[in-house]
């Protein structure tokens, strides 16, 4: 196996929905399941906080997290870009 396929990382897009930590973001990433029972399709939400070094995420900004190693108790993903800015983010 080559280098190429052992470095791939999971990727997924959420919403920061909370920024109040230094250099953490809580991501919201929602996935869209069908019930294993009756097959109608749920919306599932998982909230997942990743790491942001500059801080440049803020409240309401879509973004695109990759999965890393273990940097504290519950933070194993990063953010890799800011697809879309937010709202309340729109600073001058």
């Amino acid at each position: 196996m080559s280098n190429e396929i052992l470095r791939r990382r999971r990727v997924s897009y959420g919403k920061v929905v909370k920024d109040k930590m230094e250099k953490t973001v809580v991501v919201a990433v929602t996935r869209l399941v069908p019930h294993p029972l009756y097959g109608k399709v749920m919306r599932l939400v998982s909230r997942l906080k990743a790491h942001d070094e500059k801080n440049e995420s803020k409240v309401g900004d879509k973004v695109k997290i990759v999965e890393t190693r273990p940097l504290s108790k519950d933070k194993h993903w990063r953010v890799a870009a800011i697809v879309e800015r937010g709202e309340n983010s729109q600073q001058a």
